[in-house]
């Protein structure tokens, strides 16, 4: 279950003295995107400052409960049920991430998800400041389709061998994301680095158990490809506040519309808004509270009436930091 490797490297590059001294590339496979789901996998790749692997780690995690998305993951109960827990592998995973910047593709959300599970376990992860590689990718400019971690592969010529298996993902982002670190230092671009502040306290709710997973056919026995038995969500309670405002939280009952390709998959990212009491829309309108897009910059019906109707937009990275902390309708 678990792997080791180490690797050895050196480069002429002249690196800038403010750039960290390792990282650890992480990629976490999880039963769902809200609050209150488990990482189910978890890989590291510890790189050195110039980005040259120094190894590798890998583990399986028994989440307690049903395994979510298996057609995405492909985990199921049966293969978890013998998996360590959280806290089994918390001290091993700590030391992978010490005294390094955490790196990923859409940083916030496996940060997120790290720092519950060690607060769950009453301990504190041990990263402090975290790097997104699609914030990296759009200071270097990248000429990219989308923001997906496939077509950052594909740039680099990376090939992905088993997409969302934890860690051929994290092997795809090391190896991506060793020029794109040689080009920034070479460019004397700024690394976009971010504050972690790890959760020191934590309140479980009550985890839904939809049911073992025998084989991948789908989610609590439904068919592949749908995250719920039904795709039609319930209105939102809430009324709609009005527009979103720069540097304020989302607010309960505000419209949210989507537009092009995101790094998540679309329905779960859907489901995570609707979960945290926003309405999201599937057209724009002046009503419309916030467009989330990582191209600002396309020709898409929605982000042209955004441009003529001046509604706000953010891309996904920072959608996911805002539904931290959403306020309650009313406030």
């Amino acid at each position: 279950m678990l792997e080791d490797r180490t690797t050895a490297a050196s480069s002429p590059t002249t690196w800038p003295t403010a750039y960290p001294q390792g990282y650890a590339v992480v990629d976490v496979e999880t039963t769902g995107l809200a609050r209150d789901d488990r990482i189910i996998s978890a890989a590291v790749y510890r790189l050195d400052a110039r980005g040259e692997v120094e190894d590798h780690w890998y583990t399986l995690v028994n989440p307690e409960r049903d395994p979510g998305p298996v057609w995405i993951h492909g985990l199921t109960s049966d293969v978890l049920e013998g998996a360590p827990l959280f806290p089994d592998i918390a001290e091993e995973f700590a030391a992978r991430l010490a005294d390094r910047v955490l790196v990923a593709h859409n940083a916030v959300f496996d940060w997120q998800m790290i720092a519950r599970e060690y607060a769950r376990a009453e301990r504190e992860a041990p990263v402090r400041q975290r790097l997104c590689t699609i914030a990296l990718s759009k200071e270097l400019r990248l000429p990219l389709p989308n923001h997906k971690l496939e077509s950052l592969a594909a740039h680099f010529g990376v090939v992905q061998q088993r997409a969302h298996h934890a860690l051929d993902d994290a092997r795809v982002l090391a190896e991506a994301f060793r020029p794109s670190l040689r080009a920034a230092a070479a460019g004397g671009v700024r690394l976009p680095l971010h504050e972690c502040r790890p959760l020191t306290e934590w309140q479980d709710r009550p985890a839904p158990r939809i049911g073992r997973q025998a084989d991948s056919s789908g989610y609590g026995g439904y068919p592949q490809g749908s995250w719920r038995p039904s795709r039609k969500r319930p209105a939102c309670p809430y009324p709609n506040p009005g527009r979103y405002e720069e540097g304020k939280p989302l607010k309960q009952g505000m419209r949210v519309a989507f537009s092009g390709d995101t790094s998540i998959d679309r329905e779960l990212l859907e489901d995570r808004a609707t979960e945290a009491g926003l309405h999201v829309a599937t057209s724009l309108s002046r009503l419309t509270s916030l467009l989330v897009t990582n191209d600002p910059d396309s020709s898409t019906s929605k982000v042209l009436k955004a441009r003529q109707y001046g509604t706000p937009v953010v891309d996904e990275a920072a959608f996911g930091q805002l539904l931290r902390d959403v306020a309650p309708a009313g406030e």
